[in-house]
């Protein structure tokens, strides 16, 4: 299995992709906005062995209390369903945070499934909160400033992805 950086070749396949692991198009529809908006930091894919793209990740700039921080987001990360539990959500994860450390952001954020993001070393933060989020959120990495506080704010896609899940 190969992670690499998305390619203009994999954009129908990352469509394609997102329309058969997720319930509906909203994900792939969201994922084709922020990219041709411009809104995307870092697309990752996994491929096997033959070149199939069979597992997608996307990092997206936060605003935080209304500043940009240059802080990231990661969603959507989806895995092929003959290709699940076996650890390559975890590996385009920690991949994609490499880069961006190696990059020179400051941090990333996620909300979900504490046990999950937990074992990829991320920590609860309940000093950021996420309008109509009811999910713990966690952040990796802490500045010399420290974790920033307050509303953490999407691009205006995902404002549009909400409506429609």
């Amino acid at each position: 299995m190969l992670i690499r950086t998305e390619a203009p070749a994999d954009i129908l396949l990352i469509d394609r992709l997102l329309k058969s692991v997720f319930a509906t198009e909203a994900e792939a529809d969201l994922v084709m906005s922020l990219r041709e908006n411009g809104h995307l930091t870092l697309s990752l894919v996994a491929c096997t062995d033959e070149g199939e793209v069979i597992g997608h990740a996307m990092f997206t700039p936060l605003t935080i209390a209304g500043e940009e921080t240059n802080w990231q987001g990661i969603f959507p990360v989806c895995v092929s369903k003959p290709y699940r539990h076996q650890g390559i959500g975890s590996q385009l994860i920690r991949e994609g945070l490499d880069s961006l450390s190696d990059l020179g952001y400051p941090g990333c954020i996620s909300a979900g499934k504490p046990e999950f993001w937990t074992s990829l070393g991320f920590e609860s933060n309940s000093a950021l909160t996420m309008a109509g989020n009811q999910c713990q959120i966690f952040t990796l990495w802490e500045t010399e400033e420290g974790t920033p506080t307050g509303l953490v704010e999407c691009s205006t896609e995902f404002q549009s992805y909400a409506l429609t899940v």
